[in-house]
């Protein structure tokens, strides 16, 4: 390339997309890619499931029309290529920044995105009910849903398609196959799905049939190809699965393979009757580091585009942490087990695969299930710890009720990346889980200020057999804490007092301690005596503790890395009104909104978690003036 002139027009909209001579698809498709790895290595992302869907997309544009059409995403994360293809090319380099584009669809950001998504599983269902309210106001547009193999280990997903062929006859679900979510699938769908790519006799009978209706033009003639092709397949998997649901199923076929994918669409369009498109893609095509090592770029920070390195990370991760503490448990205690829902990587987890293989298990994307069988394996005697996001354990809200709450089972539920999680913005903040789980009667909830305390923390667990019991911890590195060689097991609801006070107490809860004491330091400094209390538990709250320090301070402040509304400060205002004690409690948390994607620094700025709006509230409720002796 000389100079600033780019190797290909840019190709921001669909019209522009429709414009192009098919010949120079390719073309495009190959820009698109170098974008990706030169702007994805300045901002980080989701580099590996959108370098995987470069001609899918495509495909979709160049035979559909949105907004009027509608393309529903998994997930959504491989959504950057759509963005870029929808008047979005030139913002591609603000991806996941303050302010910038989110890394997932959003309705709000553009008219193109029919739907906002950032879980898995949600797609087929969301797309089933446009396609229903389109046939209630006898519509014609498209309803497309894109979803990758590892969202049919969702139960949503199959709940969906038990209700497809009930519902319409307009359907396309797009199945992007490619043996991968974070981490490779698991499982007897991921096993099926296999068999179906690499049956040598079914890939021969398979590409006879797509010949046929390349070659025919008439649509009897098409239909007689269908058929053949559908025969071809009962011989070999008499119980096929989509077609059991009532869906007429296509393929596998190369999902890079342009002009087979838009034949294939424009083939679909004139269907009457809800089908589904199986296509094989590489996650990470284009791009050796990423085809090398799908797991790590399926998301990551900023890296070099040569060799696809990343900064060396400093001090271990809580969830590294994490897994090392519980696999150096496990190996002196033989009934501790661990479950993971789909993210061996990202909880960590793959450590104790390694080390103790019989003993872990990966469920999928399936929460639900992880929930309920931890229960069971509770009943056994065994003690599990299902480590799943803090945001996605949302999912099993019922069963922490129903299941493990009532029978009060020793459950113990580690929540990883609770608090914000910054970069990926509202739908993976795990701001909301001390408001959906201190009111369950039963369980115990915990947070640490630092790494040594989380080992503690997890040493408690896995001594604590009287129920459901759980800890919340937040994304990356700590303080740099090192855990001791010997935990401590900790008085459940005791807290720490760190420093006595008489004017002002700070409760700084978890990752938030660190802010409680610059808090503290600078309230010094104004002349203040004051106390500095770590929480620890949630749930139960010590009590005493509370009650000292409303009868011998001015206020209180509660420092919380959570909305306020219902979170740890909520407890300690219900439990000074229950001891009939009023104090002025002034919460420190997360507002009543969701909190849009940018660095947690500048998140925090913006909405007041820092020491300098602690002090500032608290001088002004103070009038400003220190305690008079």
């Amino acid at each position: 390339m000389e100079g600033s002139a780019p190797p290909f027009p840019v190709v921001d909209s669909p019209g522009a997309l429709k414009a192009l001579p098919e010949e120079d698809l390719p073309k495009l498709a190959e820009q698109i890619r170098s974008v990706l790895v030169e702007s994805l290595a300045l901002t980080g992302g989701h580099l590996g499931p959108n370098l995987g869907v470069v001609e899918l997309t495509i495909a979709l544009h160049r035979v559909f029309d949105t907004p009027k059409d509608r393309f529903v995403f998994d997930v959504s994360h491989q959504g950057y290529i759509h963005k870029m293809l929808t008047g979005r090319w030139d913002r591609i380099q603000t991806i996941r920044q303050h302010e910038g584009l989110n890394g997932f669809l959003l309705r709000t950001e553009s008219e193109h995105d029919c739907y906002g998504a950032g879980h898995a599983g949600t797609a087929v269902s969301a797309a089933l009910g446009m396609a229903a309210g389109r046939d209630l106001h006898k519509g014609a547009e498209h309803v497309v849903a894109v979803a990758g193999d590892a969202a049919f280990t969702c139960g949503t997903t199959f709940e969906a398609l038990n209700n497809i062929s009930h519902t319409t006859k307009r359907f396309i679900l797009v199945l992007n196959d490619n043996e991968w979510s974070i981490d490779r699938n698991v499982g007897a769908i991921a096993k099926y799905f296999h068999q179906l790519q690499t049956s040598p006799t079914y890939a021969h009978l398979h590409h006879k049939a797509a010949e046929l209706v390349e070659r025919l033009a008439g649509r009897s003639l098409r239909n007689l190809a269908g058929k053949v092709e559908s025969g071809a397949k009962n011989l070999l998997f008499p119980s096929v699965l989509f077609e059991k649901f009532g869906l007429r199923y296509f393929g596998p076929i190369d999902g890079h393979d342009l002009p087979k994918l838009l034949r294939t669409f424009e083939f679909l369009k004139e269907l009457d009757e809800p089908a589904v498109l199986h296509i094989i893609t590489e996650k990470g095509r284009g791009y050796a580091p990423a085809l090398g090592n799908p797991m790590k770029f399926h998301g990551l920070g900023p890296y070099k585009t040569e060799t696809g390195e990343t900064s060396p990370s400093g001090s271990p991760t809580y969830s590294q942490v994490f897994a090392e503490a519980l696999t150096r448990y496990a190996k002196e205690d033989h009934s501790i087990t661990a479950i993971t829902a789909a993210m061996p990587s990202g909880t960590g987890l793959v450590h104790f695969q390694k080390e103790i293989p019989d003993r872990y298990y990966d469920v999928g994307i399936a929460e639900e299930h992880a929930a309920l069988f931890a229960c069971g394996l509770a009943v056994q005697g065994l003690k599990p710890f299902l480590a799943i996001y803090s945001t996605f354990f949302q999912r099993a809200y019922d069963m922490a009720i129903h299941d493990i709450g009532i029978q009060n089972l020793p459950v113990r539920l580690c929540m990883d990346r609770a608090g914000l999680s910054a970069d990926d913005g509202p739908t993976h903040h795990g701001v909301f889980d001390i408001g959906y789980m201190r009111h369950v009667p039963n369980w115990v909830l915990m947070q640490p200020k630092d790494e040594d305390e989380f080992a503690d923390m997890l040493w408690t667990m896995a001594c604590h057999d009287d129920g459901p019991i759980a800890v919340r911890y937040p994304r990356g590195a700590g303080i740099g804490a090192t855990p001791k060689k010997a935990p401590a097991r900790l008085e459940i609801g005791a807290f720490e007092v760190v420093a006595e006070g008489t004017d002002v107490a700070v409760f700084g809860l978890g990752n938030m301690f660190e802010v409680a004491e610059e808090a503290a330091r600078q309230l010094r400094e104004e002349g203040l005596s004051v106390a500095l209390i770590n929480p620890r538990f949630i749930k139960p709250l010590d009590g005493p503790c509370i009650e000292r320090f409303a009868k011998t301070c001015r206020v209180l402040v509660t420092l919380e890395d959570h909305v306020v509304a219902n979170g740890f400060g909520t407890g300690v205002l219900e439990h000074l009104c229950e001891a009939n004690l009023f104090v002025p409690v002034i919460r420190v948390g997360w507002p009543d909104q969701f909190i849009d994607h940018g660095k947690q620094a500048l998140l925090r700025e913006q909405h007041g978690l820092t020491a300098e709006a602690c002090v500032n509230r608290v001088l002004a409720l103070l009038g400003n003036s220190p305690a008079q002796s």
